[in-house]
């Protein structure tokens, strides 16, 4: 059975009154074992209130890889969900990256360890799961590719199911606890790792 595709009026007013209710703290300082339906829900917004993060990128530390991996082999990637940043080494150790990032929500909805790159995708897709659908009818049941959808330009797809890095149109949800288990990024940051990243790329998270 084909998705239900939403006129594109229809899927900007739902998200844009998913976005209504997003805090809007000034964000100037900011510079992808719970398997199932609920692990993961990109529309879900922030929660009201959350302070200013009180670090930007410059104030991130740099991290050296070996306290963390055995190898570099098709690279690695590190996300600390405190410090709300990921870390990107190449294979060689001569390519090093620092994204900020946005984190799940709260502590049940976070997942720590080792997992990998399964399945890249560019100009990803978005299917709500049918949890998400008996907790929110009003959801459509499939938002394309394109500027309304949650999952931004680019997707990562963990070996975690349902658990992605993803891109963000909705810039306000960088550097906050904003998502049910996701690690998301700014779009020209995804875009940039996407790039990097192999399918077999090994990922912690800590």
């Amino acid at each position: 059975m084909k998705p239900t595709l939403l006129a594109s009026g229809t899927r900007r007013q739902f998200l844009a009154g998913s976005a209504a209710m997003i805090a809007t703290p000034a964000l100037s300082q900011v510079a992808p074992e719970p398997e199932d339906d609920q692990a993961f829900d990109p529309l879900r917004p922030p929660p009201e209130p959350e302070p200013p993060v009180k670090r930007n990128i410059s104030a991130f530390r740099a991290k050296r890889w070996q306290p963390y991996f055995d190898h570099l082999r098709k690279g690695a990637i590190l996300v600390d969900i405190d410090s709300r940043a990921l870390h990107y080494w190449s294979e060689d150790g001569n390519n090093y990256r620092l994204f900020p990032s946005s984190v799940p929500l709260s502590d049940d909805l976070t997942r720590r360890g080792r997992t990998s790159i399964i399945r890249k995708v560019d100009g990803p897709g978005w299917a709500p799961t049918p949890n998400m659908l008996k907790r929110n009818p009003e959801w459509p049941s499939y938002i394309p590719p394109g500027p309304d959808n949650p999952l931004g330009t680019h997707a990562l797809y963990l070996s975690w199911k349902f658990y992605r890095i993803h891109g963000t149109h909705d810039t306000r949800k960088i550097g906050r606890k904003s998502s049910n288990g996701c690690i998301g990024l700014y779009n020209e940051h995804i875009s940039e790792l996407f790039a990097l990243t192999q399918v077999g790329t090994q990922v912690l998270l800590i």
